[in-house]
């Protein structure tokens, strides 16, 4: 017996010979689709390129000085 497969979107069960799979309706395909295009779902992985991990994390220092507060000394 195989498991019930659910809609990601409102969990109602989805039979696997249905044309929506793995969605029940269109409306629900059409529901993920623009979390996709605003930007709730997203794909992360680890950055393992050492040049791209130095690379960003200059770039983070440098804001984090360019933003940081300035004094100024008075005598």
């Amino acid at each position: 017996m195989t498991k019930p497969l659910h809609c990601p979107i409102c969990k109602k069960p989805v039979p696997l010979d249905h044309p929506e799979v793995p969605f029940c309706s269109e409306r629900c395909r059409t529901i993920d689709l623009g979390k996709w295009a605003s930007g709730e779902y997203k794909i992360s992985s680890p950055i393992l390129d050492p040049d791209v991990l130095e690379s960003l994390q200059n770039e983070q220092a440098r804001s984090e000085l360019e933003d940081a507060p300035t004094k100024e000394w008075k005598n």
